[in-house]
């Protein structure tokens, strides 16, 4: 089958024509548009793109979508049952679920006889126990939906994979990117992460500030009067590295720059990072192999051996880099869930 992978983030939107054939997926062209919203029409992009290069008409259509909100927990082929799920769903990612949901309208409309299919970035985390999934608030809160789902779900099925059959029993991977989380890995299997109810929990990111002491957003709307609206803005788009910096998010500026609050940047995210590998480590009990991924734990060599420097007390385990793979994930479940 021939798939096309669309993965939308809130600013930009990845995608790729994959060749699938079993569990054997085949790059055939990658690359890089506008999401919706920021210009354009990223459908058309697509489509002309894909004309302009002779590649045949896509087959079957994977989405990559954050969250599915608390109903949805497993990868589905999308129907008008489940995009109802899904508007419900804009309320726990809102920056990015919304962008997700447009492109699938978009592709809908663009490719009507081609099923489409939601990969879920929470799915990965469905098997977490109870204690890890438990948020400490009241029963009603809980019930509503309000627990750590976890997240870059589709990045950790594809390490898995890759790992294949030698996957040690304890395995911790770092996603570190401009989004950025751990999970704690047991035979495969997700038993803890770093992110919560929502992509801005866990630890330092891009734009984000992971785990904040709730008292701070109390306080900036007691005493700064801050409404949901500025305070989602503060913590989805101002803070982490950029707030930290005061100006950029881009890791590699951050090293080029020599200015004390680039420095203090870098050193809180290596900081944080480090902290949450030994909390990985203890939901564990022990640690075999550390996997860094994304764009900084692929790429950042300084990154990644300063995080391992305050880490040599664990004893001793191995540390491997691995390329994530979450849009051949995405069009491996699409190909198996519509073939």
């Amino acid at each position: 089958m021939h798939i096309l992978a669309l993965n939308a983030g809130s600013s930009s939107l990845k995608y790729g024509l994959y060749r699938v054939d079993g569990d054997t997926v085949e790059a055939l062209f990658a690359d890089q548009a506008d999401a919706p919203g920021a210009g354009g029409d990223p459908v058309k992009a697509i489509t002309d793109t894909l004309r302009a290069n002779h590649l045949p008409p896509p087959e079957a259509i994977g989405h990559r979508i954050v969250h599915g909100g608390p109903n949805i927990r497993h990868h589905a082929v999308i129907d008008n049952a489940l995009m109802a799920h899904l508007e419900e769903a804009k309320a726990f990612a809102p920056l990015h679920v919304p962008p997700a949901l447009e492109m699938v309208k978009r592709a809908r409309e663009a490719f009507p006889k081609a099923p489409q299919v939601a990969c879920f970035d929470t799915a990965f985390h469905a098997t977490m126990s109870a204690v890890a999934r438990t948020l400490p608030l009241p029963e009603n809160l809980r019930q509503g939906g309000i627990e750590r789902y976890g997240f870059h779900g589709l990045s950790y099925e594809s390490i898995v994979r890759q790992l294949g059959e030698s996957i040690p029993a304890r395995v911790v991977i770092a996603h570190l990117g401009n989004g950025a989380s751990l999970c704690a890995v047991r035979d495969g299997k997700s038993i803890d992460t770093t992110m919560g109810l929502t992509p801005t929990g866990g630890i330092v990111m891009g734009t984000r500030p992971g785990d904040l002491d709730p008292g701070v957003l109390l306080y900036l709307m007691r005493e700064k009067g801050y409404d949901a609206e500025r305070l989602e803005q503060l913590v989805d788009r101002e803070s982490g590295l950029k707030g930290l910096s005061g100006g950029t998010s881009d890791m590699r500026k951050l090293h080029a720059a020599k200015d004390d609050a680039s420095r203090l940047a870098r050193d809180v995210f290596v900081h944080v990072a480090r902290k949450h590998v030994a909390a990985m480590v203890a939901s564990l009990g022990g640690i075999d192999l550390l996997v860094f991924t994304g764009g900084i734990g692929e790429n950042d060599a300084v990154t990644r051996d300063a995080i391992l420097a305050g880490l040599q007390w664990i004893g001793n385990f191995e540390a491997r880099v691995v390329v994530t793979e979450e849009d051949a994930q995405i069009a491996r479940h699409t190909a198996k869930l519509t073939a």
